[in-house]
């Protein structure tokens, strides 16, 4: 399995409505970052702040200049479906996840424990 080289993809995938936020993250993002917060609605994440319709992006992933490559401008405070992607070698064959190798097709058990290790500090309670 290879680390992440930030394709985007799984970005891209939930981005438009794929994505939930738990009521501790949304009181969060209300109480200390309403930039975040604002794209909140009805409890539903990544919402047009001007019309109240589901955004078809995140508004929060930004691609590099001139690469293939993106970043999330709120990393450190996304939302734990974010936090916790990829979950299961099936999810990341379905998605196009570009960490997967075709050894880890051959032997998805060790694929996955491969990915619960690389995952373990995403996926930590707080």
């Amino acid at each position: 399995m290879k680390n992440c080289n930030q394709c985007g993809k799984c970005c891209i995938q939930y981005s438009d409505g794929g994505l939930t936020a738990t009521a501790a993250e949304i009181d969060l993002w209300e109480n200390a970052q309403p930039e975040i917060f604002r794209y909140v609605d009805k409890g539903k994440i990544w919402m047009d702040p001007n019309n109240g319709q589901q955004l078809k992006r995140c508004p929060w992933l930004k691609q590099e200049l001139h690469q293939a490559k993106y970043s999330c401008s709120i990393y450190e405070n996304r939302p734990d479906d974010c936090r916790h992607y990829p979950v299961t070698i099936d999810e990341m064959v379905r998605d196009g996840c570009e960490m997967i190798e075709i050894n880890d097709l051959k032997r998805p058990k060790l694929a996955q424990k491969k990915l619960d290790k690389l995952m373990q500090d995403s996926r930590q309670i707080s």
